[in-house]
């Protein structure tokens, strides 16, 4: 490095270089000043600067090469060479070791005392990259999170002090209260909550066995093991979660269900949804995340064609009848339903649900839980919908008879009704309404539109490479002929982006089932599920 460039300040060479102009200089040092944070992600902040570009600016200035960690695969052991807090303190990360030199990647190629801390802890000769300050924060969270912040807060534990009750032994409420109130207790419990939200979970599982208590998350639909904390916390731990989510400790025989809502950062509201079931070894806790501000309520961009969308728009715009969702647990048929709603949700009309549970809230409507136990079931609540002028109604499924009557009496009295129910495709969801006890001739009088789907997991775009597939297996897979010769398949690779799964994300398959005059005809005449499936033409 040159000395005359490093004793140079960083806003005075962007200026010099004609990145950026004097004023917003200025500006960002008067932004630095309120505060504080490192100039050069100042200015990017601020728009005066592209983060490329100011990468490129620092390593042509200070002769470091750069690099792209997404690109970069780190081995845990290099990791492991930098304790979190000097890694936080300073913003690098360690990408690599070669012999005795270890590369760091940092934001700030003229930090020397990083440098020198980094030296003396671990004894290894530095070697600088420079990467831009968002991925070096991405890559911190990452890996650092997780792994080393558990190991932080289990250290943090005096064994002297916390003795908890053997397994053998029925606790307390005074034994359980006081494990909850351990700081490492409720430490550990936020950051599972946290880890959760940023690696896109959908469930966390809290799982108690014989000899281990563990802890897996489910991303895209499949669940993967995240850490097995102390047998001895298993009571301290799915406590605190029950006290969060205003359960009965003191109840570990029967089932509860809680909700639990956290604030993260100033604006970001999520919820948590909250099961507790006695199993042979203690309870295990199930957390469905509920985050409004990922709730998708355009219906153009849920994924439907363009066909099948003009379907159900016309369905669901219709002044009355049915409009059945189908699909299995967390397939996103509430996701479907609640866009369905915002589309109709005008001041003109009353929009009523009945949902077990709520679980978002929605402007405009009025929503309603469902409470078993005290007699408000789903039929209770249709039966007071009608004496409330509603023009739309949502009904959270269809679990009986006396359910699904009342709904279809609602659709042919002029009302909309739009529900759920657990079938495996949209033909189907007729023999099962006919095996519930409904008669055929109520169906095909009620039923605007049945819309069955899935949610797949998508290949991750950043590590995708083709794969070559036989055309005889892509035509049994349902590719037509005259295109199985130029199509293209990927699979992924694996990479950090996608926690090596090699997907990353969901998209939702959709079947459209209008109730059409040729498949209300079969629906009379008694047809089975593979009759509807495949009408005479």
């Amino acid at each position: 490095m040159h000395m005359n460039l490093k004793n140079k300040r960083l806003g005075e060479m962007l200026v010099g270089s004609k990145l950026i102009s004097n004023t917003q200089l200025d500006q960002a040092l008067r932004e630095q000043k309120m505060n504080g944070g490192r100039l050069g992600s100042i200015l990017v902040r601020l728009g005066f600067i592209n983060e490329d570009d100011l990468i490129n600016f620092l390593c042509v200035q200070y002769g470091v090469p750069a690099v792209n960690l997404r690109d970069f695969k780190i081995e845990a052991q290099t990791i492991s060479l930098i304790p979190p807090e000097l890694v936080n303190k300073h913003l690098i990360v360690p990408i690599n070791r070669v012999g005795s030199t270890l590369v760091v990647a940092t934001c700030d190629p003229t930090n020397i005392s990083a440098i020198d801390d980094i030296k003396f802890n671990t004894g290894y000769n530095v070697e600088i990259v420079v990467a831009s300050e968002s991925l070096i924060k991405e890559t911190i969270e990452k890996f650092y999170d997780s792994s080393s912040i558990i190991d932080d807060i289990m250290d943090t534990f005096d064994d002297s002090e916390l003795e908890l009750v053997q397994e053998e032994e029925d606790p307390s409420i005074v034994d359980l209260k006081k494990e909850t109130e351990d700081a490492p207790v409720i430490r550990l419990v936020n950051l599972i909550l946290v880890d959760a939200i940023k690696k896109g979970a959908s469930d966390i599982h809290l799982e108690p066995y014989e000899k281990d208590f563990r802890v897996r998350y489910r991303v895209d639909g499949v669940l993967h093991e995240v850490m097995k904390p102390p047998m001895k916390l298993k009571n301290a731990i799915i406590s605190r979660v029950k006290i969060m989510s205003e359960m009965d400790i003191a109840e570990r025989r029967l089932p509860q269900d809680g909700r639990i809502k956290m604030k993260i950062g100033k604006n970001k509201a999520m919820d948590f949804r909250v099961s507790a079931l006695p199993t042979i070894f203690g309870e295990k806790i199930v957390l469905r995340l509920l985050d409004q501000s990922n709730l998708q309520l355009d219906m153009t961009k849920l994924g439907f064609e363009e066909v099948p969308l003009a379907q159900v728009k016309d369905a669901i715009h219709k002044p009355f009848g049915m409009v059945l969702v189908t699909g299995p647990t967390g397939s996103g048929k509430t996701t479907t339903l609640y866009s369905a709603l915002s589309e109709l949700n005008q001041i003109s009309d009353n929009i009523m649900t009945a949902e077990d549970p709520v679980e978002f809230n929605l402007h405009g409507i009025n929503q309603v839980q469902i409470r078993e136990k005290i007699g408000l079931t789903f039929a209770a609540a249709l039966r007071s919908f009608l004496r409330q002028d509603p023009d739309i109604i949502l009904v959270g499924e269809m679990r009986d008879l006396e359910t699904a009557e009342i709904s279809i009496k609602a659709a042919l009295t002029g009302h909309l009704v739009l529900s759920t129910l657990h079938t495996n495709d949209a033909p189907s969801t007729v023999t099962r309404l006919v095996n519930m006890g409904v008669e055929p001739f109520l169906i095909v009088s009620s039923l605007n539109l049945i819309l069955a789907q899935r949610l797949a997991r998508k290949i991750c775009e950043h590590c995708r490479e083709p794969e070559e597939i036989p055309v005889k297996a892509l035509i049994q897979s349902g590719v037509p002929a005259e295109e199985a010769e130029q199509v293209v398949c990927y699979h992924g690779r694996g990479c950090d982006e996608c926690n090596h799964t090699g997907y990353r994300g969901r998209i939702a398959l959709y079947e459209v089932m209008p109730m059409t005059d040729e498949l209300k005809t079969a629906v009379i005449d008694g047809a089975n599920t593979i009759e509807l499936t495949t009408p005479s033409s």
